[in-house]
């Protein structure tokens, strides 16, 4: 691991869990380009952690500080996630810039440090989000080509064997009690599906998105 400081960040609040892990890419064009944005501190963004495309892990704010890698966010209805999560950026240029698949050398690294971070803090598999899952308006990472199926798999939050008989619970009070903010119920849809359907992100709760949001908040 190397450690590379970033200035951009600021004490938890007290008696405040750390009780989330949230998954970002980076969205920019080199590894370079990333850590020179994350140790800006005009920028006033920074994440704990970021792994580069062959595995590289650097350390950027210590775990006991609280990193500026959310934003806006919401999740079980908590808002400060910032002060309740660890951050991690993967290295990828993202969609604006061509998003690809994550290399198994990164992915390797994000298991090792993904299973140390959960060793650590009290975080329930339901916790482990990505950005767009606590920004559904805003983000769109780590996107569809993240294996949250393969992380789940390793024990690092959940995945549904298939979904659910379905019930009379609609798709808005499944997505909250999994822990999305549903002031934009389509948004929140197509975060659900970016992380759990990816073959399919259109917002809609056809029956198999309905299903797999049942299997969802019956684990979560």
């Amino acid at each position: 691991m190397i450690e590379t400081p970033s200035p951009n960040f600021n004490d938890r609040p007290v008696d405040l869990p750390v009780d989330m892990l949230v998954i970002h890419y980076t969205g920019m064009k080199s590894c370079a380009a990333a850590l020179e944005r994350l140790c800006d501190p005009a920028a006033e963004v920074s994440a704990h952690y970021l792994i580069d495309e062959d595995g590289t892990v650097h350390r950027l704010v210590a775990e006991d500080k609280r990193a500026w890698h959310a934003g806006v966010a919401s999740w079980r209805g908590h808002t400060d996630i910032n002060g309740r999560s660890v951050g991690i950026e993967l290295v990828n240029p993202g969609h604006e810039f061509g998003y690809r698949d994550f290399p198994a050398a990164q992915m390797a690294a994000l298991r090792e440090l993904a299973l140390d971070i959960l060793d650590r803090h009290p975080i329930p598999p339901g916790n482990v989000v990505g950005h767009s899952d606590v920004a559904p308006t805003r983000k769109t990472d780590p996107g569809e080509l993240f294996d949250w199926r393969g992380l789940a798999a390793d024990g690092i939050g959940l995945w549904p064997e298939g979904p659910a008989e379905l019930t009379e619970e609609s798709a808005e009070d499944m997505l909250i009690r999994i822990g999305y903010d549903v002031s934009d119920v389509v948004a929140a849809v197509m975060a659900f599906q970016r992380h759990f359907r990816p073959e399919r992100i259109d917002g809609l709760p056809d029956a198999e998105t309905a299903g797999l949001l049942a299997a969802v908040a019956a684990l979560a």
